[in-house]
């Protein structure tokens, strides 16, 4: 004899309510809510990523995507004095692929585009406080200023000389942020697909430039970088198989949401992160973002 179990109403609305919730979240058919909220759903190591680009001193220059090394190394000190400990990707893929732990309140600190003033400011401000950050530079400008003209805080990009020097410390890990597919002016936006472009065109354009740059961090650092950093946030479902048979273990995007880092593997990919403006004080901006 089979017995039957027939939930009451209820309990199955709110299990269709969850479901749901869960699925929309994982989709990114909306944007998720509060930290808070979440985490009453979601499993595994709660991380927030931070992005960065600049750091200049003059005040008429910040905006969006600027901020002064004064407020960087001001976000360093807020984070400490709240027990965050600044991790990078090796450290997430060590914690799902072998089991290391990862400290109490782990957080993230990504720079992209491998400005030169990375370099200027915001290495020495790691370097003093034993904060590990993630560059992600873009092959053809550190090629390019590698060759001429570097050096310039408002507009240089790093070297491959500067790359391996922050590389050397122990507190900068380098990742992948294209050879040249950093662009909006044209019809592509980053690394996207275009609409009417095959898939066949489109995975050999990516594979090539992703591919080009791999190349280029082993001949210059002897390190292959683990991440795909998306220019711009910019995703096609079509990118996945690219980056996984090129052998990155995961990616960052640029929506915004706290992580949530479990022992599936699948989980490192498409990680969201916050960006960091001018604008607002260390407790303003971390506060919104449930880091406190």
């Amino acid at each position: 004899m089979f017995l039957s179990f027939r939930p009451n109403k209820g309990i199955a609305v709110l299990i269709m309510a969850v479901t749901v919730t869960v699925i929309i979240i994982c989709c990114g058919i909306v944007n998720p809510v509060k930290a808070t909220e979440i985490h009453t759903i979601q499993d595994g190591v709660k991380l927030p990523i931070i992005m960065y680009h600049s750091l200049l001193k003059e005040s008429a220059r910040q905006g969006d995507y600027i901020i002064s090394p004064d407020i960087f190394e001001k976000d360093l000190k807020y984070l400490e004095a709240n027990g965050y400990t600044t991790i990078v990707m090796q450290d997430l893929i060590n914690y799902v692929n072998k089991d290391i732990p990862l400290p109490v309140k782990p957080v993230m600190l990504t720079f992209d585009d491998g400005y030169y003033n990375n370099y200027y400011y915001a290495f020495p401000i790691v370097k003093k406080h034993r904060a590990k950050i993630v560059i992600s530079p873009i092959g053809y400008y550190t090629d390019l200023f590698t060759g001429s003209d570097p050096n310039h805080p408002n507009y240089s990009y790093c070297t491959w000389d500067q790359i391996n020097e922050m590389k050397r410390s122990g507190l900068v890990e380098i990742q992948n942020h294209t050879y040249n597919l950093h662009s909006s002016s044209g019809t592509r936006l980053g690394a996207k697909k275009l609409k009417n472009e095959s898939t066949a065109d489109y995975v050999d354009l990516l594979r090539t430039d992703l591919s080009k740059m791999q190349q280029k961090m082993k001949e210059q650092t002897g390190y292959i970088p683990t991440t795909f950093v998306y220019p711009f946030g910019a995703v096609s479902k079509d990118s996945m198989p690219v980056i996984k048979s090129l052998g990155f273990q995961a990616s960052l995007t640029c929506r915004k949401k706290i992580n949530y880092i479990t022992k599936n593997p699948n989980c490192l990919y498409c990680l969201g992160r916050f960006l960091r403006p001018a604008g607002s004080s260390s407790k303003n901006f971390f506060s919104k973002i449930d880091v406190k």
